[in-house]
């Protein structure tokens, strides 16, 4: 744990680690063979299929594959000569000083490391490998290693395997306290008490720390944690964009159909299906209507130039979300053409749209309503609305054929007046209809306006309706789905019919016979995700298992979680992967059971000490060697400070809640504080997942420390440092508040200086405090009171302020 003394420790290791970075991946490389994949292949991709890749061909070389790269250019040379270097034009073009004939022509050259690499693997032999993202799973097997202590658990071997082939040996165990505090914050996101310390350090029992991380498991508050992760994913956010950036009625519920469905384990390949076809499965239930939320999440334009442009831009916007959420893949890079680096056609997009022919907009203009609130009442209550509805237009009907037999005797202006603006009518018919009716029908007039007024008093006392966003109405699939040729829709070219990625290698989806109408759904989507969920999906579970690791160690096995494509990052430890993906499909697709796998290893529990030679041969930890120390999120910074004063509200689930903004923050909208409620200051004080995510005007706060932008999905957050974080703990109105409040909970105004310290660092940090802490805290109250002329009670604010902003508090060892 760091203590607050050192406060620059934490920033010194992570620049240090930026600035020897590219030395130390060429020490690094240099000391191992070379691997096609995670070596070669990225920059082939990188540098040179732009011009030679999937897409373009020129001088009739591609590198897309041994065959290809390996073949005789249209000037007659060779680029790749496996073990003849001198006859290897590659490595004259990226070398030479001629900038006419360097290679590539434009963006960043090879670098002098990448040009070694490429030299030597050709020297090698020009080894080449299919790109592991596209090939089946494999089977691999922990490893034997050396050590008994790491051969014990598959994820050790594995990772004790790779250390020792780089002549590295991993941390030794983190010390009690920073276990718990970094499992406590991993699973819930909150911190845990100094109770609950001192009982962890006290238990001497090997299972200690697993009844720990059952117990977290079991918490309600997991799903809150885990559940954010995922609404990252998808782009989560409550109003709709652009300039009015309205509301999505209901949006909140799918939040918590997200944290509900991590609270009860709900199997991945479940998930997975709720969300894309959860209107289509054999059981549909208010549940799996509200996943199909998933749908209405994206932005939406009220007022677009080009509606058919705007039709397909969303639709885009589903298959960039799709592709990299589920799957890893940028197929939305292949709208427009042939994708430039991984072997996606743009028919393969057009194809993959086509599951999707049937999805409504959000909405259109004048009618928010019918294309994304589904009725889930009772049928009970939608019967009692049926018959109203049902009742309120006999009336209508009987009503307008009385209107129709007064018109037939009115003048011929008249009549031609109640066939236009319904206003015209209205005059019309107040003035004169009763002129031109018997008394019967008069009397039956009015006796059937009062029942229609009573129609209307009826449904007003009815309950409301229950209703949750997603698909409540569908696009009529009457054409087939076209190429459109440059990505414009007013210009399709080929016909194609819904089909799974060619690089699968699968054949074609059986799809449904149904006929689609507005009330109805293809049954396409259903489907796919079918496809999608399947055990034998090369890519689902791989994805989905990295993001666990992800989320657990601060990066990927592959660091570019979104994209598993040959322009992503290789997977550091690839038999790893694909042992962890066999593990969760035989454990059922469960979240839970790989946390347990994941947490329970000696590598999620090592130290995150540094040591200088393990930092200079492995900067970046790329093997594992510690644990990585990290920042705490958003969330978890301001839930933390409401948690230390004991004013956090841990209520689960409802509706979303507007924290008090300022007015210059309210003025940036265009309409100043526009879409943005007040809630109470107990809901206020609810965990920050449940604040109201409004486009156009994010929490300040959460913006600080890296909230992302919602309008996209976000594989991970950024965890900066920087000054705006220290402007809000330190200067920020929600901070002094609650710094004020923290003094209130540990009755500053009745103790001394030293017994504030104590109680303070007890709160925030879940400790003890030191002699030396409460030497230092005694003289900072009395200089704030002596210099500053601070009353007792403000500089004992000011003093619980300072210990918000400790490292030991930011961060999580």
């Amino acid at each position: 744990m760091m203590p607050h003394s050192e406060p620059v420790l934490k920033k010194s290791i992570l620049i240090a680690a930026a600035l020897i970075c590219l030395w130390g991946q060429a020490t690094f490389a240099a000391t191992t063979e070379i691997d096609f994949q995670k070596q070669i292949q990225p920059i082939l991709a990188k540098k040179c299929y732009a011009c030679h890749g999937p897409d373009v061909a020129e001088s009739g070389l591609q590198f897309t594959s041994r065959d290809a790269a390996l073949a005789e250019t249209e000037s007659g040379s060779f680029a790749i000569v496996p073990g003849d270097l001198d006859a290897s034009l590659l490595i004259e073009r990226i070398t030479t000083d001629d900038e006419f004939e360097r290679m590539p022509p434009e963006g960043d050259p090879v670098t002098e490391e990448e040009a070694a690499l490429l030299r030597e693997w050709i020297a090698e032999g020009a080894a080449w490998q299919n790109h592991w993202a596209f090939e089946p799973l494999s089977n691999p097997t922990p490893p034997t290693v050396a050590s008994a202590d790491w051969q014990a658990h598959p994820i050790d071997a594995f990772l004790y395997d790779s250390l020792a082939d780089a002549g590295l040996k991993p941390n030794a165990r983190a010390d009690k306290r920073e276990l718990i505090r970094r499992v406590y914050y991993d699973l819930t996101g909150l911190p845990p008490s100094q109770a609950e310390v001192d009982a962890f350090i006290a238990d001497a029992s090997p299972d200690a720390f697993k009844r720990v991380t059952e117990r977290l498991l079991d918490s309600p508050h997991y799903g809150e944690r885990w559940g954010r992760h995922w609404l990252d994913l998808v782009r989560f956010a409550e109003t709709n964009s652009f300039e009015r950036d309205g509301p999505k009625d209901n949006a909140w519920k799918f939040r918590d159909y997200v944290i509900r469905s991590f609270n009860d384990d709900k199997p991945y390949d479940q998930f997975i299906r709720e969300q894309l076809a959860g209107d289509e499965l054999d059981d549909v239930t208010k549940e799996t209507l509200t996943a199909t939320g998933y749908y209405r999440l994206g932005i939406w334009d009220d007022e677009p130039a080009d509606e058919l442009q705007a039709r397909f831009d969303g639709l885009d916007d589903i298959i960039l979300t799709t592709g990299q959420a589920f799957l890893g893949l940028t197929m939305n890079c292949a709208r427009c053409h042939d994708h430039k680096i991984d072997p996606i056609p743009q028919k393969d997009y057009y194809s993959m749209l086509s599951f999707f022919e049937d999805v409504t907009p959000y909405a259109r203009r004048g009618d928010l309503t019918s294309f994304s609130q589904v009725d889930v009442s009772s049928d009970e209550l939608r019967a009692r609305y049926a018959a109203n509805d049902q009742q309120r237009r006999s009336i209508e009907k009987q009503m307008h054929d009385i209107e129709q037999a007064g018109i037939a005797k009115m003048s011929a202006p008249d009549q031609r007046a109640t066939e236009g603006a319904k206003r015209d009518r209205n005059r019309v018919l107040g003035e004169k209809l009763k002129a031109n009716l018997s008394d019967e029908q008069w009397n039956r007039y009015k006796e059937l306006k009062s029942h229609l007024k009573q129609n209307a008093e009826e449904l007003k006392a009815l309950p409301q309706r229950e209703r949750v966003m997603g698909l409540a109405m569908y696009r009529k699939v009457d054409e087939p789905t076209y190429v459109l040729y440059r990505g414009s829709p007013h210009s399709p070219s080929d016909e194609v019919s819904p089909a799974f990625p060619t690089l699968f290698e699968d054949g074609p989806p059986e799809l449904p016979q149904t006929a689609s109408a507005t009330d109805q759904s293809t049954g396409r989507r259903r489907v796919l995700a079918d496809w999608i969920a399947s055990d034998d999906n090369r890519l689902t579970a791989r994805v989905i298992v990295n993001r666990i690791w992800q989320f657990h160690f601060g990066r990927g096995i592959v660091r570019s979680s979104n994209n598993f494509g040959q322009l992503g990052t290789p997977p550091t430890h690839p038999e790893l992967l694909d042992y962890l993906a066999n593990r969760f499909i035989k454990d059922g697709w469960s979240l839970k059971s790989m946390h347990r796998l994941i947490l329970s290893s000696r590598a999620y529990q090592m130290s995150s000490q540094g040591n200088e030679s393990s930092l200079a041969a492995d900067p970046d930890n790329d093997l594992f060697w510690r644990f990585d120390p990290r920042r705490l999120s958003a969330e978890e910074v301001r839930d933390s400070i409401l948690a230390a004063n004991g004013s956090l509200n841990t209520r689960v689930y409802g509706p979303s809640v507007y924290p008090t903004l300022s007015p210059e923050v309210l003025a940036g909208q265009s309409k100043p504080g526009s879409g943005w409620g007040k809630s109470g200051e107990s809901d206020q004080n609810r965990r920050s997942v449940y604040i109201y995510v409004k486009r156009s005007l994010l929490t300040p706060m959460l913006s600080a420390f890296d909230f992302p932008d919602p309008d996209q999905t976000c594989e991970a957050r950024f965890m900066t440092l920087q000054p705006a974080q220290a402007l809000s703990l330190l200067n920020g109105d929600f901070a002094a508040e609650q710094a004020g409040k923290l003094a209130d909970s540990v009755d500053a105004a009745e103790i001394d200086n030293r017994e504030l310290v104590r109680r303070v660092i007890a709160a925030v940090l879940a400790r003890a405090a030191t002699e030396a802490e409460m030497e230092d805290g005694d003289r900072l109250i009395a200089s704030l009171q002596k210099k500053h002329h601070l009353d007792a009670g403000q500089a004992k604010t000011l003093y619980c302020l300072s210990v918000m902003n400790w490292n030991e508090f930011l961060f999580v060892d």
